[in-house]
């Protein structure tokens, strides 16, 4: 049984889905915060992508058909903002950010996402949604601008336990216009020059709450599963969602609520992720705690580079495994150190990969493997090594059955890779491999790939930092590389030991290793 902490309740919870099941079906709707597009996407950006993604894949793996939203903000005043700036088009500079964001997620193998509603797509929704809130006497006009009245909400400040008084502000410049300056904002009249659309209150645009709760509803219904987004989100932005609602239903939003740590800034500064913008005397970052962490967290105001100069450092998938290592609620220390740890340890991984290659004869991302945990299960039978795989797979879904605990199941994979390195050694299969032993060595494979899959990682050979999708060109590199090899093994052959050392150094110069292996094969990898 998966359990899932609900931030509603404050506690895990046994996930049982909204929707009852319909023969083999097993509905789940799950909504994802997206971003404001209005400059380029940063690391901290990329956090709730891929943990949801996983989310997802592990859900779907475990049985259930999820539909996974995730909104585009299109329309705002930071974008109106940012437009005027670069004298352009709040839509032009809208779809420039948006492409920026999907091209940024893709790289870190974000590819579940069913849906990206835009905002400016849901304009006729989103007035009706407001004139419902009127009629039910939740809102009221003001001079062209619409307002939610949290008064006349009982179920307000549920999500975040705190009261109305404990929410109350002053208001901002709208203070005189609302019943209470704890009243947010559903419709916002235009200023001269400004985008706007026709409505019953005049020409204006939709607040920012106001926009998931429409497109969450459209897509999903009135009550789904999980909504997710970051630790800084819960208030006010879900708490309002989940006012104008359930006020407009008189149902239940979101059965769980589930809301990832923030990305912390390191005292380190380095040049990937932006300069350095964590005080001194911050509060350490605790796990569930929002004043600590939005102390130190990373954002676009705070300095934070562009993610797709980051990207130029790091291979989206070092960084997909960085962001898992993590249990998704605690807060996420970023420092380029910490990074390149992550990096190394994945080089273990893909040195294995061509290990297992060596011995097979076949390929590893070619090695089939079960997509759901029941078509997973297998048995053992005598062997000691399976006996340890199926136990290290136990290991695995135990912990992402506990709250999606990614960070746990990782480190399963790094045992599982020491057992099957191990019984590599002790089997002697890269100088005298046994049909049978191989045959071992293949299901533990299988099983790595399968619980790895679940996760994200290891579905396709790695590109590297930099490195763009070209088939051709890498093919070209393959080609030459195993040319280049060939050339080295018949000078080794002829004895011709000067030409054997050139090679070798001339590669290593261009930051080339060669490895000469026990079946007297050489692999080569960039250093």
């Amino acid at each position: 049984m998966i359990r899932v902490y609900n931030t509603l309740t404050r506690q895990k919870e046994d996930f049982v889905p909204v929707q009852t099941p319909t023969g083999e079906k097993r509905p789940v709707g799950m909504y994802l915060c997206g971003p404001t597009v209005y400059k380029p996407s940063h690391i901290g950006h990329m956090v709730g992508p891929v943990i949801f993604d996983c989310v997802k894949r592990y859900l779907t793996y475990s049985g259930y058909d999820v539909t996974f939203v995730v909104n585009i903000t299109d329309v705002d005043d930071k974008l109106i903002n940012e437009s005027n700036a670069r004298n352009m088009a709040m839509a032009d500079l809208a779809a420039e950010m948006t492409q920026d964001y999907l091209s940024n997620i893709q790289a870190l193998g974000v590819t579940t996402i069913d849906h990206f509603p835009h905002a400016t797509e849901y304009i006729p929704q989103i007035i009706k949604f407001v004139q419902d809130l009127i009629d039910k006497g939740f809102a009221y006009e003001s001079d062209g601008d619409v307002y939610y009245d949290v008064a006349q909400f009982a179920g307000y400040g549920k999500l975040s336990h705190r009261s109305v008084e404990q929410m109350l502000g002053e208001g901002g410049s709208t203070a005189e216009r609302k019943h209470s300056a704890a009243d947010f904002a559903l419709w916002k009249s235009a200023k001269p020059g400004e985008p706007s659309w026709e409505s019953p209150w005049g020409p204006g645009r939709p607040g920012w709450h106001i926009e998931c709760s429409v497109m969450g509803s459209c897509l999903l219904g009135d009550t789904f599963d999980i909504h997710g987004g970051g630790l800084d989100l819960a208030f006010p932005h879900h708490e309002n969602e989940i006012a104008q609602s359930e006020a407009r239903s008189g149902k239940p939003y979101v059965k769980y609520w589930m809301h990832n740590g923030l990305m912390q800034a390191s005292d380190e500064i380095g040049k990937v992720g932006g300069r350095k913008t964590k005080a001194a005397d911050a509060p350490e970052a605790k796990e569930g705690d929002i004043a600590s962490q939005e102390a130190g967290k990373i954002s676009k105001s705070k300095g934070s580079v562009p993610f797709r100069d980051m990207l130029k450092t790091f291979a989206g998938e070092t960084i997909r495994f960085f962001l898992l290592s993590t249990h998704y609620r605690r807060p996420i220390d970023y420092s380029v150190r910490r990074i390149e740890e992550v990096q190394t340890g994945l080089e273990a991984f893909y040195r294995f990969f061509k290990r297992f290659d060596r011995v097979t004869g076949t390929k590893f991302y070619q090695t089939e493997f079960a997509k759901t945990r029941d078509a997973g299960e297998f048995d053992p039978g005598q062997s000691e090594l399976l006996q340890a795989v199926a136990q290290s797979r136990k290991t695995f879904l135990d912990a992402m059955d506990d709250d999606f605990n990614t960070g746990a199941g990782i480190a399963e994979l790094f045992d599982l890779l020491k057992k099957l390195n191990k019984f590599i050694d002790d089997q002697k299969l890269e100088t005298a491999p046994t049909p049978e032993a191989v045959a071992q060595l293949v299901q533990g494979v299988k099983t790595f790939r399968e619980l790895a899959g679940a996760l994200g990682l290891f579905l396709e050979p790695p590109k590297k930092a930099g490195q763009d999708d070209s088939s051709e060109d890498n093919s070209l590199v393959d080609g030459l590389m195993n040319l280049i090899i060939q050339i080295r093994a018949n000078a080794r052959q002829n004895k011709d030991w000067a030409t054997s050392d050139l090679v070798r150094d001339a590669l290593k110069e261009l930051g080339v290793k060669l490895e000469d292996r026990p079946d007297k094969t050489t692999t080569w990898e960039k250093a």
